[in-house]
């Protein structure tokens, strides 16, 4: 008898006299796993618990537990519920894909007529609900590609045929939901590359269909628009309820929304995807620009500034043009073809490339604040988060390949130290290796992704893999920020590129007199400015600490006879470097605390008759129901000493 060996993720084995299912798998390790499993992970491929493993496997059960397992959930809940769900409620709707996103899920379907809106979503749920309550099991089916299509197209689902046709296969993989042929025999069948959750009962019910929208089939505005359904789901209630006052709260605090509440900017349709800085936006923008201009200083850059326009002859050596083409503005001029730059590094590489320099100057540390243009979608614009016109915190660090632990590791405690200064403390690092698309030969990758992997390595910081996410030059290190939401932003990033250098001929002298290639670094803390304040806008829901509020102080007179007293405040708070307002208005000082308070105005110092009398101010710090009466002379002292300790 032949037996066949399982391995299990701790390296132990579960021993058959037959080839297992994984079904049978999770049973021989316990009535628990076998009620909680969803699907299994076969040498590193997630499958249906009905396959059968062959000896040797290394096999992981999946369980709602673990994110595969969740995700697992998501896609049978949209694909086999959520499309089900639809079908029964508009039997003419045509379903085109339902993949699963962060968090949920959404389908495409099809419906000229009535369309589905917001309205219906209550109604499609609790179909859905009566659908899982059947309990009925998913089962996979391979089919012929051609009776596949044969079968669709005769039930009106050209979607389906056509992904069929595209994918060129032989075999296709079908998912039956219930027993019997179609749905009038209580079943339910879809086209899916699986795996699928044994049976609806597997499913949690905390899930909630949350909005719908628009959506081009294949991401084509020349095909026709289809409706998308989107939805979330999770393990359980308790999940669910959170993240839904979460996106409450995220609501609140939603950048457009406070930017226009706090007079910071705004954009419009004459300049898509650019941005209009009001005064305090500006202010703002500034405050983080000069913060970064100190640390960079600090630690050893040398600022540049770099063209807007140049030639596509430099983005075609450089290879930017071939993969960056379509998302490039271009002008005309004298018959050559301009591109407005969509990043810095060739143009960084210029000046490098300006003189000779000897190994002995290295490492050169090249910092712009390099504003950058590139066509991104409208539809993909999302007020200053992702936009056309951008400004990025930008640096190139040119070096020996034998400093490159070094810069990096330099770069990392540069990085934690401002993300920590400026209030994000929680970061995650993940590290992307090469992508399908990439320039350079596998060799070359072998020796940047080594460089890299030993470089943070030497930090000592936990990191995570994110295969194939590398730039197209070289592989990076990715920064994720958390923020006071739990959301995750990926801002900072570092790459190690040994490919620009040789395209664009970049060289030194080393100790043996020769000419050698360094290796370029390429990194950014923030990365976007507009974006990271879009981040910063939400995360601090607009109550910005001191030291990066617009305005500071705001000085409020009760009584015009405060005015000159007002006046002087001002003029001192001023000389030490505050950014202040003077409200001397004829208005109610109720009025006036209100609408500084509205404006996020960290301090209020109200001026009445007693506080000329007594040189004192009465203070009231934002958020806070207390006013204290502090004697002009100490206020001043605590303000000058609270500038000193704040991160600029």
């Amino acid at each position: 008898m032949v037996m066949i060996n399982i391995i299990l993720p701790d390296g132990s084995k579960k021993e058959f006299d037959h080839q297992p299912t994984g079904f049978e798998l999770a049973e021989s390790i316990g009535a628990g796993l076998a009620k909680a499993a969803l699907a299994m992970k076969v040498n590193g491929e997630q499958r249906d618990l009905s396959e059968k493993l062959a000896d040797d496997d290394n096999v992981a059960i999946l369980t709602v537990k673990q994110e595969e397992g969740l995700e697992i959930m998501r896609h049978t809940t949209t694909a086999q519920v959520l499309a089900r769900a639809v079908k029964l409620l508009w039997p003419s709707a045509k379903l085109a894909i339902g993949p699963t996103i962060d968090n949920g899920f959404y389908y495409d379907v099809e419906l000229d007529s009535p369309h589905i809106s917001t309205e219906d979503l209550p109604k499609i749920e609790a179909k859905m609900q009566e659908i899982m309550a059947s309990e009925a099991k998913i089962q996979r089916e391979i089919w012929k590609s051609a009776d596949a299509i044969k079968m669709f197209e005769g039930r009106g689902e050209n979607y389906k045929a056509e992904i069929i046709r595209d994918a060129g296969t032989d075999e296709i993989s079908l998912y039956r939901q219930g027993e019997g042929g179609n749905e009038k025999d209580g079943a339910f069948i879809d086209l899916c590359r699986g795996p699928h959750v044994p049976s609806l009962k597997h499913i949690s019910p905390a899930f909630k269909l949350t909005k719908v929208s628009g959506a081009y089939w294949r991401g084509d505005a020349k095909n026709k628009q289809l409706q998308r359904i989107y939805g979330v789901s999770f393990a359980d209630k308790k999940q669910l309820d959170a993240y839904l006052h979460m996106v409450e709260e995220a609501e609140k605090r939603d950048h457009r929304k406070l930017a226009t509440a706090l007079d910071l900017f705004h954009i419009q349709e004459e300049a898509t995807g650019q941005v209009f800085w009001h005064p305090k936006g500006w202010t703002l923008y500034r405050t983080l620009e000069n913060y970064i201009r100190g640390k960079l200083s600090n630690h050893g850059y040398v600022e540049v500034k770099t063209p807007m326009l140049v030639d596509r002859v430099l983005w075609e050596k450089s290879g930017h043009w071939e993969k960056f083409r379509e998302a490039m503005f271009t002008a005309e001029s004298e018959e050559r073809t301009l591109a407005v730059k969509p990043m810095n590094c060739p143009c960084h590489v210029q000046i490098f490339n300006k003189k000779l320099t000897s190994y002995k100057e290295l490492p050169i540390r090249m910092a712009e604040f390099g504003s950058c243009h590139r066509n991104e979608p409208s539809g993909a614009l999302h007020g200053i988060m992702r936009v056309r016109g951008f400004t990025q915190d930008d640096a190139h660090i040119f070096c020996m390949e034998e400093q490159i632990t070094e810069e990096v590791t330099a770069f990392c405690k540069l990085l934690l130290e401002v993300y920590k200064e400026i209030g994000f403390e929680d970061v995650i690092v993940k590290f992307s290796d090469r992508p399908e698309v990439r320039a350079g030969d596998d060799a070359t990758w072998d020796r940047a992704e080594k460089a890299l992997i030993d470089a943070v390595d030497a930090t000592g910081l936990e990191y995570t893999l994110n295969p194939g996410e590398g730039a197209f030059y070289g592989p990076k290190l990715e920064f994720v920020i958390k923020d006071s939401l739990g959301r995750d932003w990926q801002c900072g990033t570092i790459q190690v590129d040994f490919v620009l250098p040789e395209r664009l001929d970049a060289n030194y002298v080393g100790k043996d007199g020769a000419k050698h290639r360094p290796v370029m670094l390429h990194r950014a803390i923030l990365g976007s400015f507009e974006r990271f304040i879009g981040i910063l806008i939400e995360h601090y829901a607009g109550d910005f600490p001191l030291w990066l509020s617009p305005v500071q102080v705001a000085i409020t007179t009760i009584t015009p006879e405060a005015d000159d007293y007002a006046r002087e405040v001002f003029v001192k708070m001023q000389a030490l470097g505050m950014r202040v307002e003077l409200d001397i208005r004829d208005e109610n000082i109720s009025q006036k605390i209100k609408e500084h308070s509205e404006a996020r105005t960290p301090i209020i110092a109200a001026i009445g008759k007693r506080e000329v009398e007594e040189r004192k101010l009465a203070i009231r710090r934002l958020g806070s129901p207390k006013q204290e009466f502090v004697g002009l002379d100490a206020f001043l002292e605590s303000i000058s000493q609270s500038s000193k300790n704040n991160p600029v």
